[in-house]
């Protein structure tokens, strides 16, 4: 019998001979569903520990996006380019079809896939995503922290001064990651505040970021300008099943993102859970990779263990 492993891929080269570094966990045989991480993070953010993805029967593909963590950088990129590095990703592991769930910033490129290998993505879930910038009838920053406010409009009118006051965050976020979290604490809704009162979660946090910014801040900067340009595909043309899911109480990207988008793909189920917010996606998890790998919705029969 197969049993739960962790290991790593040596960095994987793309089409353009850049290097990404992936981690599979999980159960080897399993279903596999590939993991896309927020904006900031990397592969060693937050998920469930390799015995609970056996026993969910869960091949997990963790990678991290270009300019992260021990992935080369790839400037100027779109939303639409992680497609064809997850395909790349799937061809080298052998894997034919796959899920896909994304968190947070990792949510457009998870809808990326979707679009553009729609005979490979089985599922797709969206875990407290973000709507295109060009969204039309939504107020994209409405209830939106203002430190992302700050960031994003910066983005859009000033990318030396984005980069110059991301640089000095992810330096500092390098240093002493437990930093950053703190700022993160400072912006919380309550619901957050209860989750990131896990001194695992926090120390999971923490990692994550550490490893986000080891080679600087340009995985971060990419990400914002990528999610405030162009997505390159329209959320309509998806074709495979989608499952978005929102804490309500989420300030940093409020749940009218994922109400926007599940009105305009064509195959997706939306829920807005109350008494939750954005940090909540870290305990949803185990229940969206159980509809991912064919499951129905409800709750899981596993525990969410760290």
């Amino acid at each position: 019998m197969a049993r739960p492993v962790t290991w790593r891929v040596s960095r994987i080269r793309t089409r353009d001979g850049r290097r990404l570094r992936v981690e599979v966990s999980g159960n080897p045989q399993g279903s596999p569903v590939f993991l896309l991480h927020g904006t900031p993070g990397s592969r060693v953010g937050p998920k469930p520990r390799a015995s609970v993805l056996y026993r969910l029967g869960v091949r997990l593909v963790c990678y991290d996006r270009p300019g992260y963590g021990e992935s080369d950088r790839s400037p100027e990129r779109t939303v639409a380019d992680a497609a064809q590095d997850i395909e790349v990703i799937a061809d080298h592991l052998g894997i034919e079809q796959f899920a896909v769930v994304g968190r947070s910033g990792g949510g457009p490129h998870a809808l990326a896939a979707a679009a553009f290998l729609p005979e490979r993505v089985s599922r797709v879930a969206v875990l407290v995503g973000l709507a295109p910038a060009n969204a039309y009838d939504l107020d994209w920053f409405h209830g939106m922290t203002d430190a992302n406010f700050n960031a994003y409009t910066t983005a859009d009118v000033d990318g030396p001064k984005l980069v110059e006051r991301l640089r000095l965050r992810a330096d500092r976020a390098r240093r002493d990651p437990e930093h950053l979290v703190e700022v993160l604490r400072g912006q919380m809704t309550d619901p957050d505040l209860r989750v990131v009162g896990d001194i695992v979660i926090r120390r999971l946090l923490a990692e994550t970021y550490a490893e986000a910014f080891r080679a600087g801040p340009y995985g971060w900067i990419d990400d914002v300008l990528a999610l405030r340009s162009q997505w390159g595909f329209r959320p309509e043309h998806i074709r495979p099943p989608v499952l978005l899911w929102h804490g309500a109480d989420d300030n940093f990207s409020p749940a009218s993102h994922t109400r926007w988008l599940a009105a305009r793909i064509p195959r997706a189920y939306a829920q807005v859970q109350a008494q939750t917010a954005h940090f909540g996606a870290v305990q949803i998890l185990p229940e969206m990779l159980c509809w991912l790998i064919g499951g129905t919705l409800g709750p899981s029969d596993d525990a969410p263990t760290y």
